[in-house]
């Protein structure tokens, strides 16, 4: 699979990588035999780097992956995970001592002594330009407790402020055919400042995957149910903040644009690939073939031109910019 350089951080990671939040909560049940097996088989199809937080089940998410390195400690795969929503969400909280504390968690939960890669896990909008939040993330990196920091966002803002900080490595932002704002400064002003892009939420919660449709029902447990309105966390993190019906009338354009043999999901993810910025996408998956599925899609990334980029574009402005552009 094709590598790139991940930012400040030199690390090389797979174009496509694994996002890790359903082997935790929020997506339905995943058992632990399946968890190990989604794991291998994105491993064996080339993917190196997973994405996690300690909050994913409560560090559940951390802890199989820890695990499965444990298991296979040939495997050279490059960990990010983030830290923060332990607590209320205060700017006081963002502080050495609860860092520490966080850190040392995951470092236990993952096994792994010197994290590759920790980032803010969307804190209030504040945080970002606090100076003395990256102070106390130098002295994480120079105590030789993580590698790397970045920071995961919701707004475009937010990325362009945290970029002003000369220790930020990497920017985790939600960007698909249904979230293009990111095009316009965060993905320019990131190769600029030499700052990785890891792209979330590739496949908007599922709706780019072409297998929805008004009949579908979630689970109780899923966030896709849960948090429809924003309930629990930001709207933005389920379906990218569209309404549900609309978005499944956009995905019967976005399949126009698909070449043969090219599945919904894999067209989705391959498209982020191909936009100049970006380090690495990080779909989910809840089962081995889905895992395979999606690792595939950087085979296709060659396959995406101009036309379909307009065509995203044309998607875009038909079905979501009034609402989601000025919010994210």
């Amino acid at each position: 699979m094709e590598q790139r350089i991940l930012g400040k951080t030199g690390r090389s990671v797979s174009v496509v990588g694994l996002g890790t939040w359903q082997l935790g909560a929020d997506w339905g049940n995943v058992d632990l035999a399946e968890a190990t097996a989604i794991l291998a088989a994105s491993v064996e199809a080339g993917v190196n780097f997973f994405d996690t937080a300690d909050v994913y089940g409560d560090g559940r998410s951390e802890q199989v992956i820890g695990s499965f390195l444990a298991d296979n400690p040939g495997v050279d795969v490059t960990v990010a995970t983030k830290m923060g929503r332990r607590l209320e969400q205060r700017p006081e909280h963002y502080n050495l001592a609860n860092f520490r504390q966080w850190v040392d968690r995951s470092r236990r939960n993952l096994r792994i002594d010197c994290l590759d890669l920790v980032q803010l896990h969307c804190p209030p909008s504040e945080v970002y330009s606090r100076a003395e939040v990256y102070d106390a993330l130098d002295t994480l990196v120079s105590e030789g407790a993580i590698k790397n920091y970045g920071v995961s966002v919701e707004r475009t803002d937010e990325a362009l402020e945290a970029m002003k900080h000369q220790g930020t490595a990497s920017v985790q932002i939600i960007l698909n055919a249904f979230r293009l704002k990111p095009l316009d400064e965060v993905l320019p002003s990131a190769k600029e400042a030499g700052v990785g892009i890891i792209a979330r939420v590739p496949l908007a919660s599922g709706l780019l995957s072409g297998k929805y449709s008004t009949h579908t029902r979630f689970a109780e447990n899923d966030h896709r149910n849960y948090n429809r309105s924003g309930e629990s966390f930001d709207v933005g993190e389920t379906f990218s903040g569209v309404d549900f019906e609309e978005g499944l009338k956009a995905v019967q354009d976005f399949e126009q644009l698909i070449p043969d043999a090219v599945t919904p999901s894999q067209a989705a993810i391959a498209w982020i690939a191909a936009q100049d910025g970006v380090g690495t996408v990080i779909p989910g998956a809840r089962n081995v073939e889905q895992a395979k599925s999606n690792a595939a899609a950087a085979d296709v990334v060659p396959h995406i031109d101009d036309r379909f980029n307009e065509g995203v574009s044309a998607l875009y402005d038909r079905y979501f910019r009034e609402a989601i552009h000025p919010r994210w």
